[in-house]
């Protein structure tokens, strides 16, 4: 087996944890590359269901190493709680590993995030106020705290100092906030500190380590490519990398290791959060609560109720050329069993100009309007077919109009949510 990227192709919630989680036994490592606990991943497995924010899928898998990599940003309190839930259950989490590189959420990174939402009140984001855009911010400013500085009381005391130094200020005479102090933040980080010890470690130095050996690596993204700091929809995107480009970097492993990208589709689109979204419909219109009800678009992470749209074709082309997508996985297929017809976006009308990729001006894509193709739907339950000469004709010729759209082969298609409900077409 291969290394190979697994990508979000849209604005994110596409099922990345289900295949991740459906094809992590097939790899020695799982390694999480950028984003925080803003992300979430479910997982069902028999009648119980695991939503992941920051361990990576792999820990499913005793004989997995699962790496939280560099390009990550670690609440230690969050981390902490799903450790001992995965112990609770009996699954180890013995060869969980955490960068020491990877940035550190501090309890101001959150108050900062609530802060900035609030003063761009009707423009706001849309972040889950988890910390993460600001403890990125800091990242790049080049005064974040990381892991590995928890491990040194010293070390983490004198850097803590001199961030709240800046930071103090700015949530009592910007916010009107109460400011902390370092003996506040040591007492409750340094605990946490102690316990996540054993866990960190050289990730760049394991991960290539492990390649060298022969060993395959899975590199999990968080988000997806709509929401990329580069090339989503900006501003309204999240800090980080989350395309194929950032496993690269936030993992510490070269870009030749990597041999197979693995983009996840729905087989419709949502999105959580503010900004344009082309092929969206109303809550309040039958398609629109039909997606909503039948695919129980609700987030993992904060519970809101996500923006459901038609397939985005226009997006699935995009997504493939900067990922560089070599398969698919199709998820939710089952969901538009509900419809007599579906419809697909092939285009976008930008003021009278015709576009087949996402547009890179943004006014031009905050004005697009889709242009629609209508397919015949299956109007039946597919969620126990288990290969694909099993699912209806119209059902497959879906299949493939998105093969056309993406120009890439879809590997899998997801009839449900449970790990058997997915048929294998084509992914060895």
């Amino acid at each position: 087996m291969s290394s190979t990227v697994l990508v979000g192709t849209q604005w994110g919630d596409e099922g990345k944890g289900k295949i991740c989680d459906l094809i992590a036994r097939d790899f020695d490592c799982v390694v999480r590359y950028q984003g925080g606990n803003n992300a979430g991943h479910t997982i069902v497995v028999g009648d119980r269901k695991y939503g992941l924010h920051q361990v990576p899928s792999g820990i499913m898998y005793p004989e997995c190493i699962s790496v939280i990599g560099n390009g990550c940003v670690v609440n230690p309190k969050v981390l902490l709680e799903e450790i001992d839930m995965f112990e609770a259950d009996g699954i180890s989490t013995a060869n969980l590993k955490v960068s020491g590189n990877a940035h550190v959420i501090m309890p101001y990174h959150m108050d900062l995030d609530g802060a900035y939402e609030e003063l761009l009140g009707s423009h706001n984001i849309g972040t889950t106020k988890r910390g993460i855009g600001p403890c990125y911010q800091d990242k790049m400013a080049r005064i974040g705290l990381r892991m590995q500085d928890m491990l040194d009381e010293a070390t983490f005391r004198d850097k803590l100092a001199r961030v709240l130094d800046r930071v103090n200020p700015q949530l009592e005479k910007i916010f009107g906030l109460p400011t902390y102090t370092v003996d506040q933040i040591c007492d409750e980080y340094l605990p946490m500190a102690e316990r996540l010890r054993p866990y960190i470690c050289e990730s760049s130095r394991l991960l290539n380590d492990l390649i060298e050996e022969g060993k395959s690596v899975l590199f999990e993204g968080a988000q997806a490519t709509l929401l990329d700091i580069d090339h989503g929809t900006y501003p309204y995107v999240t800090s980080s990398n989350c395309t194929a480009g950032g496993a690269v970097t936030g993992s510490g492993v070269g870009p030749g290791n990597i041999e197979r990208v693995l983009g996840i589709m729905k087989a419709y689109i949502t999105r959580v959060g503010s900004g344009p979204m082309p092929t969206e419909l109303a809550y309040e219109t039958d398609a629109g609560h039909t997606l909503t009800e039948e695919g129980y678009e609700y987030g993992v992470t904060t519970g809101r109720r996500r923006r459901c749209g038609w397939f985005d074709g226009v997006i699935a082309n995009y997504s493939a050329r900067v990922n560089g997508l070599t398969h698919i996985a199709l998820t939710k297929l089952d969901v538009l069993s509900a419809f007599d017809t579906i419809k697909v976006c092939v285009a976008y009308d930008c003021d009278g100009e015709r576009y087949t990729t996402v547009p890179e001006h943004e006014a031009a894509f905050a004005n697009a309007v889709p242009v629609y193709e209508e397919l015949p739907g299956w109007k039946c339950d597919i969620t126990a077919c288990r290969s694909f000469d099993e699912l209806p004709q119209e059902a497959r010729d879906y299949v493939a109009r998105i093969e056309e759209l993406a120009h890439a082969e879809v590997a899998f298609v997801s009839v449900g949510p449970d790990r058997e409900q997915t048929i294998n077409r084509s992914w060895e």
